[in-house]
């Protein structure tokens, strides 16, 4: 009850914006101490070593003595070498250091504690990463799209930042950084920052982020890249084989910009570029500020699938101008977000698509609770998830979502816009807390309108497992018709032949594979395959659906075909409805280890262990 009686405090006071809660003082997930020094400004030198896997070099740290008393900071770290830790004053030379790297745990690696005289203003740490750090993947040249030359991407989302860099490693604490990145001739680097076209004569290139961003949010990859624009604001970095490909199919992006400004203000990050990443890519995109990374596996040549680009561009807005403070705030990153997403889906391709993008979304809402334990099933565990890349899933999109829509239908959409507007200004470039989102709530629509909403019902929609009885589900009717006809033929009313799956759009496809009931036949099956011929489609989002649902139903014939997938694909939510599929039976699970051990040295160390979790039989998650 006591979430409740928190709640309660809320609804019965008349808060004021300066009076909203503050950020608490510590995050579970990092060692860090901002509350006694905290870092306020990052500045990177570092090299990129592809033969031995490494990066190597400098990390600046410009720090703020919160607390005058305090001596020692408190930085994270995951299998860093540490070679040197020097400190200077304002004005003087930099000095020896002692520092201290606290044994490794498992989830959030080591503690680094770092002795700073009173006077110190910077430390700089010399050191450099090893070669499978968790926020890293190295590629061949055989696993890129050219085939000439290597890649190396970062992920750092959610506390993989401190694999590569040692610093507070927080969304608690926010900071611009700059960065010189040594390449090896001919390969470009590029990051989530302001970028120079062509590196300095000592071969480094150079990028600055002048707005304050969380950890999570540094990225750098390093490739053979090229640049194409698709509009005044916006351009695609990709290998040149697919330049072409990708910048048609996100010509779009600026108008997307546009819709999203006249809603919820003005795009504050000054570009908006897109690089298109090898396979291995563990996710659908990665909203890095200025420069979101994206999976291949969006471009079908139709731009079919460009929601995902609108999801990531929403972020601009929910998750990096306004960040969760903590991994246990994660649904005011990503409910946010996906409420944005649908709504600029809604405005840019009309109320049909965007209903279609809603339902799917809800579908994957209900097979994620379906899979979760019961403490992650609502948007505020109870206690913070050990890890927080176990606990992912769609609940705190999609459920967030729902919850903000409820939100929508109380007060209307005109005031909620209007809400969503002074939530975004008012926090600009800050970290905040479900705590302090109550607090604004209240205090700009509840008190503004009392009786619409009760403590009792946001408890329920932040912390009750459940889906409240309130909660507005979407619908199509499009995807109600593909359901009707999924269903005749299923009986047999409706023939294969006779199925008009060939005018459907892909989200139409997705419904009625990804949500097909066990009573289909492996006969069925066939004539479905033999008809559209879906096993080997280009699409790999529909081809992760077809193969999930031949190896469900016990095809061994579909082995090849998906052990090909495996091999060539790196998306999470692609791959791990196979492995888990193929895991349900003792042979199934022999044949996905042993695609396993081959596909591994092309996954993304996030996505190894998710597919090691499944393999371990730990079911829950992507």
């Amino acid at each position: 009850m006591r979430s409740l009686q928190l709640l309660g405090v809320y609804m019965a006071s008349s808060m004021s914006v300066a009076a909203e809660p503050p950020l608490p003082a510590t995050e579970p997930h990092s060692y860090a101490n901002p509350q006694q020094i905290r870092v306020r400004e990052v500045a990177l030198d570092l090299a990129v070593d592809f033969e031995r896997r490494r990066l190597s070099g400098t990390v600046d740290l410009a720090i703020e003595h919160v607390d005058p008393k305090a001596r020692e900071l408190l930085l994270d770290t995951r299998a860093l070498d540490i070679e040197q830790v020097q400190t200077r004053a304002e004005k003087g030379d930099w000095k020896a250091a002692e520092f201290k790297l606290a044994a490794p745990d498992r989830v959030l690696g080591s503690r680094l504690g770092i002795a700073v005289p009173g006077d110190a203003q910077s430390v700089r740490v010399r050191y450099s990463t090893v070669p499978d750090a968790s926020g890293l993947q190295w590629l061949t040249p055989e696993q890129t799209a050219g085939k000439r030359q290597p890649f190396l991407f970062t992920q750092s989302q959610a506390i993989h930042a401190r694999s590569w860099i040692p610093l507070q490693d927080t969304p608690l604490v926010r900071a611009p950084y700059r960065a010189r990145i040594k390449t090896p001739k001919g390969l470009r680097a590029v990051m989530s920052a302001e970028m120079h076209d062509e590196p300095d004569a000592d071969g480094r290139w150079r990028f600055e982020m002048p707005q304050p961003i969380p950890s999570y949010l540094i990225a750098l990859a390093v490739g053979d890249l090229a640049f194409k624009s698709t509009g005044k604001r916006t351009g695609v970095y990709a290998e040149p084989s697919m330049l072409d490909r990708a910048a048609h199919e996100f010509a779009e992006t600026e108008k997307t910009i546009e819709l999203a400004e006249k809603t919820y203000g003005p795009y504050r990050w000054g570009r908006y570029d897109l690089l298109v990443l090898p396979p291995s890519f563990p996710y659908g995109g990665m909203e890095n500020p200025r420069l979101t990374f994206v999976t291949p596996s969006v471009i079908t040549g139709d731009r079919k699938l460009v929601s995902l680009i609108a999801h990531e561009l929403a972020h601009s807005w929910s998750g990096n101008l306004v960040t969760n403070a903590t991994w246990s705030d994660f649904w005011l990153n990503e409910g946010f977000t996906t409420y944005l997403t649908y709504r600029l889906t809604e405005a840019q391709y009309g109320q049909a698509f965007g209903d279609m993008e809603r339902v799917l979304g809800y579908h994957d809402l209900l097979d994620s609770m379906e899979r979760a334990d019961v403490a992650d099933r609502s948007l505020i565990r109870e206690t913070p998830a050990a890890d927080p890349d176990e606990v992912f899933s769609s609940i705190p999109y999609e459920r967030g979502e729902l919850f903000l829509v409820w939100l929508e239908q109380r007060f209307g959409r005109e005031a909620f816009d209007a809400f969503l507007r002074g939530w975004f200004d008012d926090h600009a470039f800050k970290s905040a807390t479900t705590a302090q989102f109550l607090a604004y709530l209240q205090d700009k629509l509840l008190a503004r309108q009392p009786g619409k909403v009760s403590a009792v019902q946001l408890d329920a929609w932040l912390k009750v497992p459940g889906l409240p009885d309130s909660a507005v589900l979407p619908t199509s009717s499009a995807l109600t018709e593909v359901e009707q006809q999924r269903e005749r033929w299923l009986s047999g009313k409706l023939g294969t032949a006779q199925l008009p799956a060939k005018n459907w759009a892909v989200q139409q496809w997705q419904l009625f594979l990804d949500s097909m009931p066990e009573r289909v036949t492996l006969d069925q099956l066939r004539q479905l395959d033999a008809r559209f011929k879906l096993t080997g489609t280009s699409n790999q989002i529909l081809g992760s659906s077809w193969l999930r649902l031949r190896l469900a139903a016990g095809d061994k014939s579909a082995w090849p075909a998906a052990e090909t997938y495996l091999l060539g694909a790196g998306r999470m939510r692609l791959i791990t409805p196979l492995y888990r599929a193929l895991a349900k039976t003792p042979e199934g699970l022999a044949f996905a280890k042993q695609v396993y051990a081959k596909a591994a040295p092309g996954y993304h160390p996030i996505a190894r262990e998710a597919v090691e979790r499944i393999l371990r039989g730990e079911q829950a998650g992507v």
